[in-house]
């Protein structure tokens, strides 16, 4: 490899490694306010709503809203059985069931 590839990955682990260790670093001097603190709350479900709404929606590239797309009925029954029952395992084994009956069904 040339040095060229050599001083892009250096930078790349330098970027990475270096956001990771300031915190450990700062950490314990760093206070965020209460309004960002109440904020990072949601991240957590933010970014797995970005992660399943497009393969809900879109599983092929473009929004399929028809019958044959076994993963939006999947998700929902995952979604409904979360927020009522508030049980992890049981959205998920739901979401796999009912996914798993749509494709052999239809």
């Amino acid at each position: 490899m040339t040095a060229h590839w050599w001083l892009m990955i250096g930078g790349m682990v330098l970027v990475t490694y270096g956001i990771r260790l300031s915190f450990l670093v700062f950490g314990h001097r760093l206070a965020f306010p209460l309004w960002l603190q109440r904020s990072l709350r949601y991240v957590p479900a933010a970014v797995l709503t970005a992660l399943v709404v497009p393969m809900a929606l879109a599983p092929q590239g473009a929004i399929e809203l028809s019958w044959s797309n076994a993963y939006l009925p999947g998700t929902l029954a995952a979604g409904l059985v979360a927020f009522y029952s508030r049980h992890t395992l049981a959205a998920i084994v739901s979401g796999f069931v009912v996914y798993g009956l749509w494709r052999w069904w239809g």
